[in-house]
């Protein structure tokens, strides 16, 4: 039977490496579909954002106890998996730990640590789903997560309890067969670990081939279940586990207050103020900010892709908090959904064929558009250096200035500013009149 256990091993693995490899490939073409932006300044103190940010989760510790347990499922999900490397290499040679002999000592050593944090990973888990579910906080209830991505995080949670779960009982099962000298078990001794011991006088009572049949069934469940996971991320808002840490390398470095200028846009203004400077073949003027997405950056576009869809955006919020229609969360989670239709339909079609819509509008709307203060409280929270603000200020900017469409408050002020070089309607020589009166 082994030989047909290992056939099946790596026919499941080659399936679901082409399957996480196809679609790594056309979220990384979906993004592409931004417009071309150059990020490549100050490397050092972009590696410290990778570390500090990404690795570090610097942001999450503003709420300590919080930030530990993320932690735990955080490196969870890196550590743990080390041990994927040996389930993998067992199944395809058909071997049983193969790391047991070669790293003697060191390896009850590395699946103790590996118990422990698992069971972190377990408890911090069932914690989450009770923030979540029963105790329900504000930003988890919000309407913005109504249908699939309140399930989403719900089935991820469940799942790292699952497969902790199968992990610790298949340490479990494997050691008490040892204990009872039954072939190829004893063969391989490693001791008992430090948590699973405890789970051999619940599975005492099972004989020799029931223990092997659970041991066995918890190997393939848990590998299977990650091999399932692999593929489910692509999918998931938990793809900000892979694209925190690029997300963080090309997060801008400028101070958040300051906003990128169009040199199309200054250069008309200062023709419009000396006409003489135009050019005899002057250029046309690119189009002014976004309407769908091929309008913004690849960053923003991979800004989208690396939403945790945690809330802290619009929590943060002051226009979200004073019930305006705005929430940062949604214009990520919106901007996502339109690259992922866009996606669909050049997978449809072999290129983009017009559908009638676009990110504004379709969307989002200009009411939650007008909402935003621009304080940029949503990127100060973002703890994986998402910008919500970038778009919606491409997104206002084509508004304004493509579609002249603005609010008549709004209008008076661009006047003024326009004749008057100031928002206030006095003209220039009347500035300082206000200094004689008494």
């Amino acid at each position: 039977m082994q030989p047909v256990h290992q056939i099946l091993f790596l026919l499941i693995s080659a399936v679901s490496v082409w399957l996480f490899t196809k679609k790594v490939k056309e979220i990384s073409r979906n993004i592409k579909l931004g417009r071309e932006e150059k990020i490549n300044d100050n490397k050092g103190q972009r590696w410290r954002n990778v570390l500090l940010l990404a690795f570090g989760q610097k942001k999450m510790f503003r709420n300590p106890p919080v930030a530990i347990m993320h932690f735990f499922v955080y490196a969870g999900f890196i550590i743990i998996n080390i041990e994927v490397l040996e389930i993998v290499l067992d199944g395809i040679l058909g071997t049983h730990r193969l790391f047991a002999v070669p790293l003697g000592g060191l390896y009850p050593f590395l699946i103790n640590a590996f118990e422990i944090l698992a069971f972190a990973v377990l408890v911090s888990c069932i914690i989450f789903l009770i923030r979540r579910n029963i105790i329900r906080l504000k930003r988890f209830i919000s309407k913005d997560l109504d249908g699939w991505p309140r399930s989403d995080a719900n089935y991820i949670l469940i799942t790292e309890v699952i497969l902790m779960s199968l992990f610790l009982f298949l340490n479990a099962s494997d050691t008490l067969l040892q204990l009872r000298g039954v072939e190829h078990y004893a063969a391989h001794p490693t001791g008992n670990f430090i948590l699973s011991q405890y789970g051999h006088p619940v599975l005492n009572g099972i004989g020799n081939d029931g223990l092997q049949i659970m041991e066995r069934s918890c190997w393939w469940l848990h590998i299977v279940g990650i091999f399932a996971f692999l593929n489910y991320l692509p999918y998931s808002k938990h793809l900000h586990i892979v694209l925190a840490f690029p997300n963080a390398w090309y997060a801008k470095l400028q101070p958040m207050g300051k906003m990128d200028n169009m040199k199309s846009i200054q250069q008309e203004v200062l023709y419009a103020m000396q006409p003489e400077l135009v050019p005899v073949a002057a250029a046309e003027p690119q189009k002014f900010g976004a309407k769908d997405i091929r309008d913004l950056s690849w960053k923003n576009l991979m800004d989208a892709y690396s939403c945790t869809e945690c809330g802290r955006c619009s929590a943060a919020c002051p226009a979200n908090q004073t019930g305006k229609l705005l929430s940062p969360r949604k214009i990520m989670m919106d901007t996502r959904d339109r690259i992922e239709e866009v996606g669909k339909n050049i997978n449809r079609n072999g290129a983009y064929k017009d559908d009638g819509k676009s990110l504004l509008h379709d969307y989002i709307l200009v009411e939650e558009l007008r909402a935003c203060t621009t304080c940029n409280a949503c990127v100060q929270e973002c703890p994986v250096s998402i910008s919500p603000l970038d778009i919606i200020l491409e997104l206002r900017r084509y508004l304004v200035m493509e579609e002249s469409n603005s609010p008549s408050e709004w209008a008076g002020m661009f006047s003024n500013v326009e004749n008057n070089f100031a928002p206030w309607k006095f003209s220039p020589d009347e500035r300082d009149k206000w200094i004689e009166e008494k």
